[in-house]
């Protein structure tokens, strides 16, 4: 199951989020207890994990407050963090785990400027780069786990005009809201604390 999530800042998106992982995760664990009571032998199967990929970078004080905020917030919910900038790819998971990225336009805009980031084309070079550096590890998470829930920004639509290179990030942002919106199970809008379901397709994975 691939669920997108997205909202404008101070929406409540993150906290929507993180509850709805834990709740995914929480469902799992039913089935996986179901599972092993109906089935003695199977004692020696993999208990999903719950993990939340941090993707921001601490560039300032205010990065820096908001990974605080975003720590205290998911706090006892029975997440395992990873801290993962860039290069997703490297992170490894079981297929009945469940996961939840945090977010996506930190994950783009520290592959575009961080030193270890991997989008330097600032020409038509850049599409099939973030497609190898954001998309295709994405959607290769998604296609071996149980489920993943992915946050993502509406910033779209404050009537702003922006620095070319701004430009280029928010082209490549939508580009990547939209591929990933297409192949979601689900995707739902947190305005002002309340979702709105924009798509609802709710499967899960043989494991």
């Amino acid at each position: 199951m691939f669920i997108v999530v997205t909202g404008g800042s101070g929406s409540g998106k993150s906290e929507f989020a993180e509850n709805l992982a834990v709740q995914i995760h929480k469902e799992q664990l039913a089935r996986m207890k179901n599972f092993t009571s109906a089935n003695q032998e199977q004692r020696d199967v993999h208990i999903p994990a719950l993990y939340y990929v941090a993707t921001m970078h601490p560039y300032d004080n205010e990065s820096r407050n908001r990974i605080r905020r975003h720590r205290q917030q998911r706090d006892g919910k029975g997440f395992v963090t990873l801290e993962q900038a860039t290069e997703l790819e490297k992170i490894e998971t079981e297929c009945s785990d469940i996961l939840l990225l945090e977010d996506l336009s930190n994950l783009l805009a520290n592959e575009m400027y961080l030193q270890t980031g991997r989008i330097k084309a600032r020409d038509a070079g850049m599409i099939p780069q973030m497609e190898r550096a954001v998309l295709s590890p994405i959607l290769q998470l998604v296609k071996q786990m149980e489920s993943v829930v992915l946050v993502t920004n509406e910033i779209f639509s404050d009537g702003m005009e922006y620095e070319e290179e701004t430009i280029r990030y928010l082209e490549l942002l939508g580009s990547l809201n939209q591929h990933l919106a297409k192949a979601a199970d689900s995707v739902v809008e947190v305005v002002c604390g309340i979702p709105v379901w924009q798509k609802q397709i709710f499967k899960g994975k043989d494991c």
